[in-house]
């Protein structure tokens, strides 16, 4: 009687500890619950900033005041460079009967006021991408509200320049918007001479 309530005692542990150790290693295995919030998707806004330079009023008035800081400059130099233009085949053409000495020394001094000449021509061109340059920071001054607005009322966490997005199929190209209302808080900013700054890089072209 004895032996046989110990092996059923010792059967009865054997069972409890194989069903503990079974909820141990269920318990082990199972997978962690699932956090609650998970992060929200990235909400991405494109704008084309060269189109918005470009395409705007302000940016068109830009490309008609640099138009006509050109012509003017043009008018004013045009003469100068007449000037050098003739005195050019003139000494061409006087070359074979002039003596060394004095074609060398013509040769010399047109090659001077050539230089002096194209001097101006760089000088002028210096003072005008200056304004531009100026310009163009004015304009992203005003811009920058504008985008930081329509940020906030799209629920944007990422807005990009569109040049530098190779492939982006979920996002919201906000350019027009962008355009519409720079058009209605600056439809027009003065192009003035202006010296660009040391080692400044010339303003893209605006299409």
């Amino acid at each position: 009687m004895t032996k046989k309530l110990h092996v059923v005692r010792t059967m009865m542990v054997a069972g409890m500890l194989s069903f503990a150790m079974a909820g141990l290693d269920s318990a082990v295995a199972a997978p962690p619950p699932p956090t609650q919030g998970a992060a929200p998707t990235a909400r991405i806004l494109l704008v084309d900033l060269r189109r918005v330079m470009g395409g705007s009023k302000v940016g068109q008035d830009i490309q008609k005041q640099v138009a006509a800081l050109k012509a003017d400059a043009t008018k004013q130099l045009n003469g100068e460079g007449l000037e050098l233009q003739k005195e050019k085949t003139q000494l061409e053409q006087q070359a074979a009967i002039l003596a060394p000495d004095v074609k060398a020394r013509r040769i010399k001094d047109f090659d001077s006021k050539a230089q002096a000449f194209q001097k101006k021509l760089q000088e002028r061109g210096a003072l005008i991408q200056g304004g531009v340059m100026k310009a163009q920071q004015q304009i992203e001054q005003a811009l920058g509200p504008i985008l930081q607005g329509i940020m906030q009322e799209r629920g944007a966490t990422i807005l990009l320049d569109r040049s530098a997005v190779l492939l982006a199929p979920n996002a919201i190209d906000v350019t027009d918007v962008a355009i519409q209302r720079l058009d209605m808080r600056m439809p027009a900013v003065k192009v003035e001479l202006t010296a660009p700054p040391a080692g400044a890089q010339p303003p893209p072209q605006q299409q």
